[in-house]
Formats: C-alpha cells, sequence, structure tokens
C-alpha cells in the first residue's frame, strides 16, 4: 500500500484525486483548510484517508502538517501539489496584491510544501504530481495571472525534475483542459469584485473584455471532463513503472497543445483571439 499527500482536496480535482486514490486502496493524506471538509471526505472514503489541515500559504500549517504525518509515516511514496487559485484581469490595472496573492498560493505555496516533504519522499524514492494546466502552455487574454503562475510551475517542476533525478524521485505535470471544478466558478465571482473595483478609466477600456469573458467563462461552467480523468492521469503518475513527465488532459487541451507547439506566436494570437478582438473591445485589431 503506497501513501500519498494531497494538496487542496476539499473539492475539484484535489478531493476527487484522494476519494480515487483511496479507493484504489492507497493510504491518502488529504489537505484541507477546513477540519469540515477533511471529516466528510473521511466519511466518504471509509478507512484509507486520513485528513490533515494544510494551507500551503502558511508556513506554520506546513510545518504541522510535516511533522502530523511524520510520525505516522516514515515515507511519503508520492505528494500531488493540486492547490491553486485563479486570478484573472487586466494585468494594466490588476491590483499587484492580486497578482502576489496569485503566486504565493500557485507557485511559492507548492514550492513550500515540497522543500517540506522531500526527505519522507527521499526515504521512499517517492514522486512529485504538479498539477498545472493548459494555461501552463498558452497564455489567454485577462488570464495573464493565472497563466503566468502556471508557467512558472512549468518550470520549476522541469527543474525539480532534472534536480531530484539522482535520488530516483520523478516529477510529472498534469495539464487540462476544461474540467469541472469549483475554482473557475470562484474566479467568476472575484471577477465581477475586481470590475466593480476598477476605476473609469480602466472601466471604459476592459469593462466589455472582462464582462465577455465571465459570461465565456460561466457557459462552459459545467460543461468541461469530470475531474476523475484528472485523478486517472495523477494515479498513473503515481504509480506507473516509467510515467510520463506531462500528462495533457482533455480533448481541447491536446488540440491546443498542437497549435502551441507548431503554430508561430502571430497566428497563435490570431487562433485565441480571432473575432473576439471586435466582439470584446469593440474595435478592429
Amino acid at each position: 500500500m503506497k501513501q500519498f499527500l494531497i494538496t487542496g482536496a476539499s473539492t475539484g480535482i484535489g478531493e476527487s484525486c484522494a476519494l480515487y486514490l483511496a479507493e484504489k486502496g492507497h493510504m491518502v493524506w488529504a489537505g484541507v483548510r477546513r477540519l469540515e471538509d477533511g471529516e466528510r471526505l473521511a466519511r466518504q472514503a471509509k478507512g484509507l484517508l486520513h485528513p490533515v489541515l494544510l494551507d500551503v500559504t502558511d508556513s506554520e500549517s506546513i510545518a504541522r502538517a510535516a511533522q502530523t504525518i511524520r510520525g505516522q509515516a516514515p515515507r511519503l511514496d508520492g505528494l500531488v501539489n493540486n492547490a491553486g487559485i485563479a486570478v484573472a484581469g487586466p494585468l494594466e490595472f490588476l491590483p499587484l496584491e492580486e497578482l502576489r496573492r496569485q503566486f504565493e498560493v500557485n507557485v511559492i505555496g507548492q514550492v513550500a510544501v515540497i522543500q517540506a516533504f522531500l526527505s519522507l519522499l527521499r526515504e521512499g524514492r517517492g514522486r512529485i504530481v504538479n498539477m498545472s494546466s493548459i494555461s501552463g502552455r498558452i497564455a489567454a487574454p485577462l488570464f495573464g495571472p493565472y497563466s503566468a503562475s502556471k508557467f512558472a510551475l512549468e518550470a520549476i517542476s522541469d527543474s525539480l525534475r532534472r534536480e531530484l533525478r539522482g535520488w530516483g524521485i520523478g516529477v510529472s505535470v498534469i495539464e487540462p483542459g476544461n474540467i469541472q471544478t469549483p475554482i473557475w466558478g470562484k474566479g467568476v465571482s472575484r471577477g465581477r469584485q475586481l470590475l466593480e473595483k476598477l476605476p473609469p478609466e480602466a472601466k471604459a477600456l476592459y469593462g466589455r473584455a472582462i464582462e465577455g469573458q465571465i459570461r465565456y467563462v460561466e457557459s462552459v461552467d459545467g460543461k468541461g471532463l469530470p475531474p476523475i480523468e484528472v485523478a486517472r492521469a495523477v494515479e498513473h503518475a503515481l504509480t506507473a513503472p516509467r510515467p510520463r513527465t506531462r500528462y495533457v488532459v482533455g480533448r481541447e487541451a491536446k488540440i491546443g497543445m498542437l497549435f502551441a507547439r507548431f503554430l508561430s506566436d502571430r497566428l497563435l494570437d490570431e487562433m485565441i483571439l480571432g473575432g473576439s478582438v471586435r466582439r470584446l473591445y469593440g474595435r478592429k485589431a
């Protein structure tokens, strides 16, 4: 029986991964920020899931979680860095504290958790799985903060994979497309709040674009792949004899990756924007 730690396990992809791995007979440490979420997961898993309070932006919380797990497990076979948030908005007017918050959760928090648990992973010759996104390879307008954090996580994963190879610790990246997860609903709510706080100049320049993107996210919300598809990719990355370095999950993500690989930047710009420049900004490209 292998032992895994999953951060951000309260909802969405993290929850699905935690329950799926426990169902497969693995011991799962499910990182949650609220005790009630952990208790709910433990009831659903019926025995092999152990919740642990873990906030990836709080060094003391990470240290306590590491101490708890180290006291009960001599090793870890895998760490899944799933915790994340989505910040969106025009970079010209984005409050810098929002940009810092995006990186604090999606990048710095991931590294902090990796640092805290590497000794346990080294004992088990374990694996690290970082949850990236198609947005970590293609940056859409108004999603710059989120994409930037995922681009950074991709780079960190590459460096880490090469640094840890000598100890047999594998590092894989999961790159999902549109998945049914609460992160985008939360992002829409935050986007509306940001729109209300923008100065008049910003609303005049970007208001239509932000409203258009919000409507788009709302239109696709609930229409993506179920998170269990990501959980299957995560299991493969954690348990396969020869795991892949990257797992692209979903048809649209695979198509997007092909475009990103073979199209020039200018052509990729045209593909992403299409007719949206006129539709969103009210002018020609």
